[in-house]
């Protein structure tokens, strides 16, 4: 009977060992199991935060309608050259998904979408002879009366944020 128990209690203890390390679900492990980042993985979520932080600014209208020469385009052909800046630097970065957390990349696209969105629909409104300079008078004029639609705000500083936490 003494060998009976014994290899119960073997059992019962191979199965509480086996639970607790390999089947209980992962919210269950206590902040000591939780695997720990590496200095140089928390260097490269930083400089995903970073560079997120430069494309906010960078895919930002006014910004874009600065930085961007439009001496002799068309509207027509400034809205295809801000959206495919926009386009770009986004495509640059898409790689920096991958250090961020969902919600944050999300905010990101969502503020890319949303300058494609505002690009088109105010160059959709001018006269079909207008220029560049109309399209980009247009669309600062727009950014200045719709205070939903500076949205880079809101995301920089969620993307600021997010890399705090990290610190």
């Amino acid at each position: 009977m003494d060998a009976k128990y014994l290899i119960l209690a073997g059992v019962v203890l191979v199965g509480f060992i086996s639970y607790y390390f390999f089947l209980r679900p992962k919210s269950e492990k206590t902040p000591a199991e939780k695997p720990v980042a590496d200095k140089g993985s928390l260097a490269l979520q930083l400089q995903a935060y970073e560079r997120l932080i430069l494309l906010v600014d960078r895919i930002t209208i006014n910004h874009l309608v600065s930085r961007i020469s439009y001496e002799g385009l068309t509207a027509r052909e400034m809205q295809l050259v801000l959206t495919r800046s926009i386009r770009d630097e986004f495509d640059y970065n898409i790689t920096q998904q991958i250090y961020v957390t969902p919600k944050t990349w999300n905010a990101v696209r969502s503020l890319k979408e949303k300058n494609l969105l505002i690009i088109n629909q105010v160059a959709a409104l001018l006269p079909a002879g207008a220029g560049a300079l109309d399209l980009n008078r247009a669309l600062l004029e727009y950014l200045v009366q719709d205070d939903k639609a500076n949205l880079h705000e809101l995301v920089s500083e969620a993307l600021s944020f997010e890399a705090k936490k990290l610190l």
